[in-house]
């Protein structure tokens, strides 16, 4: 995995910034393509636009929800999975209740992933726990709820908070989610170093803007 080209594998090359126009997209998709990416991750906007480029490519189609602060209601969300699914995405990142998961309302953090999840049909699905604003007891929460809600992957964070993954937070997610989960590391991860630190942690897939510098291309 410590090889270019495997680390390229689990990496999902992530454009999410607001002013990100067409021909960004299409520039991150030939990238990807390129060099063997796992995915292209997008807002939903652009997810026709990026099923479109990579069809036939092996390159899989990757789409936020709910994102950057999970504060939509859970209806909306599993109808925006929906949306992006029909529309091409192959993943979804979904962000957490984020306010119900403070309340300590577990129930509804647990019915909110688990109708997304419904929702995704086939698609896999990430959900991001926004670690930095979290307590320790809250990260593991997180964990087991997304375990019983049916996801397929939890992830440390949107990249738009005040801090993003971290060593210690990949390896108590991959503790607590063991081996029946994947776990995503993102937010922060710019350099080569810092990815192969998160793989060894426990991460299984890395998601990044600053992808071509981590892989030295």
């Amino acid at each position: 995995m410590t090889e270019p080209g495997g680390l390229a594998r689990v990496i999902d090359h992530t454009i999410l910034r607001p002013d990100a126009g067409r021909a960004d997209v299409i520039r991150f998709c030939d990238e990807a393509k390129l060099h063997h990416f796992c995915s292209v991750c997008v807002n939903p906007v652009n997810i026709p636009t990026v099923a479109r480029a990579l069809a036939g490519s092996g390159v899989r189609t990757c789409s936020v929800i709910g994102f950057p602060f999970g504060a939509i209601p859970t209806a909306v969300k599993a109808a925006e999975a929906s949306w992006v699914v029909e529309a091409g995405a192959d993943e979804v990142d979904m962000v957490i209740a984020l306010g119900a998961l403070k309340d300590g309302d577990l129930p509804a953090v647990r019915k909110d992933i688990t109708d997304v999840k419904r929702a995704c049909g086939k698609a896999i699905l990430k959900v991001i726990l926004e670690t930095c604003l979290l307590t320790e007891d809250e990260k593991i929460a997180a964990c087991r709820l997304s375990q019983e809600a049916g996801a397929d992957f939890v992830k440390t964070s949107t990249g738009y908070s005040k801090a993003g993954a971290t060593v210690e937070d990949i390896a108590l997610m991959r503790r607590i989610v063991g081996d029946a989960m994947g776990v995503k590391a993102s937010g922060g991860i710019r350099t080569r170093a810092d990815a192969i630190r998160m793989l060894e942690a426990g991460a299984s897939r890395i998601g990044a803007s600053a992808s071509i510098a981590i892989i030295g291309g």
